[in-house]
């Protein structure tokens, strides 16, 4: 991750910058060194000068810096994200990165294997210690049918996805974006099928396979675009938001192109209810480098023609839930992971990691973002028995 992460940038502190950055929080119902668990503690008085200088980049930096502290950070990013500050009073470099996202495809098969993988490639001890033990699954969990575990809640989300998919025993499935072959081996144990998997990271690729040894999966490390043959289905769980906007429309096209006559496709990813053209600066500087969240209208424009949406199902709720539960099980984990990780970024990895899992909680929470699985099949093919809930 160091080739990607930017120094902090300590701050002085004009008499105007508390003021203003006060005023802000107001406007979220946020208070400094008030008494709730969402109002903010400062530390140190340079927090409001990064804030205003550098926005959601500096608020992170600075919780990493341990400029100020929150006794429940997630429950302080839903009150930011539903009163919109992130959208408050645009800097201009912001401005101009959006532009430049939107007309400039950032998401090349070059930039994507050299900044997406390096996240992914963290540390096998790391994932496995914060994610389900049984599919180390890193994408939404489903909780609503009524599992009380992680490990019951991705077992459901793999189900309820295979059963979508409609899948039969001897079919081969495609999926891109495999991560540590979580559904690639349920689907193969539980539905009878061969599975082909694509990722970007060889510790997913290493160690899914060998969590699926002895079943037909085959797991690669391969960018979607080169994938090719035929297969009765086509699954992508958590992939299209590293995609990129410019790249959407190829994106599925090389899903129809892989669907053998009569197949269809389930597409399971996070999503904005307004088009963005790139993340905010902390997650792209710390954690996902290149996201771009889509939106409906973007999906939209994307499989026009393509495909038909016989099915979207909007659990994003239960993305709010995963995270907690994934940075329950990190904190939990800190004490045998310290070792490998407290000396990464300067000693900053633990607080960047939580922020990271504890603001995408509230982000979610604030309903900015949600999650879809969609069902998508080729014009002129039967509607398959795919609406599941």
């Amino acid at each position: 991750m160091s080739d990607v992460v930017a120094p902090s940038r300590p701050r002085t502190l004009a008499p105007s910058h508390r003021r203003t950055v006060e005023s802000l929080l107001e406007r979220a119902d946020v208070r400094t060194d008030g008494a709730r668990p969402w109002d903010i503690t400062v530390h140190n008085e340079r927090f409001y000068g990064r804030v205003l200088a550098d926005a959601d980049l500096g608020l992170g930096e600075s919780y990493m810096d341990g400029d100020w502290d929150c006794a429940q950070l997630d429950e302080l990013s839903a009150h930011l994200f539903r009163a919109d500050l992130d959208r408050v009073s645009p800097r201009p470099v912001d401005v101009v990165n959006a532009l430049v996202a939107r007309v400039l495809t950032r998401q090349t098969q070059r930039q994507v294997h050299r900044h997406v993988a390096p996240h992914y490639n963290l540390g096998n001890d790391l994932f496995e210690a914060m994610l389900d033990t049984r599919h180390m699954a890193y994408t939404c969990a489903y909780w609503r049918a009524g599992a009380q575990t992680l490990e019951e809640a991705q077992e459901a989300k793999l189900d309820l996805v295979c059963r979508k998919l409609t899948l039969q025993p001897g079919m081969r499935l495609l999926e891109i974006g495999c991560g540590w072959g979580g559904l690639a081996k349920f689907a193969a144990e539980r539905y009878g099928v061969s599975v082909s998997g694509v990722t970007l990271s060889k510790e997913q690729a290493s160690l899914g396979n060998a969590r699926a040894k002895g079943l037909p999966v085959d797991l690669r490390v391969m960018d979607y675009r080169d994938v090719t043959g035929e297969f009765d289905r086509v699954v992508s769980i958590g992939c299209l938001e590293h995609i990129g906007h410019r790249n959407h429309r190829r994106f599925f096209e090389t899903i129809a192109a892989r669907l053998a006559r009569g197949g269809h496709a389930v597409v399971h990813s996070i999503g904005v209810c307004k088009t963005e053209y790139r993340a905010g600066r902390f997650l792209d500087t710390y954690v996902f480098p290149l996201v771009n969240l889509p939106s409906i209208a973007q999906i939209g424009r994307a499989i026009d023609g393509l495909f038909i949406l016989d099915d979207a199902h909007n659990i994003g709720l239960d993305y709010d839930r995963t995270l907690m539960e994934w940075n329950v099980r990190f904190q939990a984990a800190w004490p045998e992971l310290k070792a490998r990780y407290e000396s990464m970024l300067d000693g900053r990895f633990k607080r960047m990691f939580e922020f990271y899992l504890l603001t995408s909680a509230g982000f979610v929470r604030s309903r900015r973002a949600q999650v879809w699985q969609m069902v998508l099949t080729p014009p002129g093919t039967p509607q398959p028995a795919a609406r599941h809930w």
